[in-house]
């Protein structure tokens, strides 16, 4: 079961599709939306990816990050984000460490679970419905972005 709102975030530090460090912690002050997938370039993924790719300059022009997970490793995600023009990093959880600090381990994948990170580094939102064709506009929607 996903981590409830109000819970503080898990920290993490991983590398990201080209092979940058990226810790939670960088983003204090922000709001961050942290989605995470089970599979490179399938067909689900891939509609919710290019939803945020779409909208990207939305999220942006409100100071809001996005960030994609999977346990896929860098490789795979730079294919990903090369075939499809992603605008955002995905995060390369390969040992699947981020997955299970937010409850969202399907064994050995990630489930389709968004998290709606606050600046004080709280849980704002859970989505773990996700219709995958408009998730990144219902976001913004509910958000009142």
């Amino acid at each position: 079961m996903p981590l409830s709102v109000g819970t503080t975030a898990p920290a993490f530090t991983v590398k990201d599709t080209n092979g940058n460090t990226v810790s939670l912690s960088a983003y204090a002050g922000k709001t961050v939306i942290l989605y995470f997938y089970p599979k490179d370039d399938t067909p689900g993924c891939t509609k919710e990816a290019c939803g945020f790719r779409d909208y990207y300059a939305d999220y942006q022009g409100k100071d809001i990050t996005v960030f994609g997970v999977s346990m896929d490793d860098e490789a795979s995600h730079q294919k990903f984000t090369e075939k499809y023009s992603l605008p955002f990093p995905l995060l390369a959880d390969v040992d699947g460490a981020i997955t299970k600090a937010y409850d969202v381990d399907g064994g050995g994948y990630s489930k389709r679970v968004t998290y709606v990170i606050g600046g004080d580094g709280k849980i704002a939102k859970v989505y773990s419905t996700v219709k995958t064709d408009s998730h990144a506009t219902d976001i913004l929607a509910e958000l009142a972005v």
